[in-house]
């Protein structure tokens, strides 16, 4: 098999046109700037730069005692946590998530994940390229 490399640790398949492979790359993430998010960062694994035509695939990592902004959106979104232990805040109630557990985050509820972990946490989240309302969501 013959692959090319791309920069920021990203890979593109020569042998098979139109397939996109890209390495979760803990170095390559953005810091996450919105209200509310301390000790995020973001790497979007698959997106519009990409033309997926339906959902982007986003990579976050979060430090020991960080979290995502308490916030909620007009669309749901689908997490898989990669490494560590989150507690989860979903509509009123929190629960703990470790690596391995998947989650389904229902749209027009306000959620947050907090890292009660000694290291970083990593969870990849899959949401739909446009809301309900037909617009784009961020970090697609």
């Amino acid at each position: 098999m013959s692959l090319t490399t791309e920069n920021a640790g990203q890979i593109e398949s020569a042998i098979l046109p139109g397939m996109l492979i890209r390495a979760c790359d803990p170095q390559a993430t953005s810091p996450v700037t919105m209200a509310g998010a301390d000790g995020v960062s973001m790497q979007v694994m698959v997106g519009q730069q990409d033309r997926a035509p339906n959902f982007a695939m986003r990579h976050f990592v979060v430090g020991p005692g960080g979290h995502t902004p308490r916030h909620e959106h007009p669309y749901e979104h689908e997490v898989y946590i990669v490494e560590g232990n989150f507690e989860v805040f979903c509509d009123g109630q929190t629960q703990s998530v470790k690596a391995g557990d998947v989650l389904m985050v229902p749209s027009n509820v306000t959620h947050q994940f907090v890292n009660t972990g000694s290291g970083a946490g990593r969870f990849l989240c899959m949401v739909p390229m446009a809301s309900d309302c037909g617009q784009e969501v961020p970090g697609t």
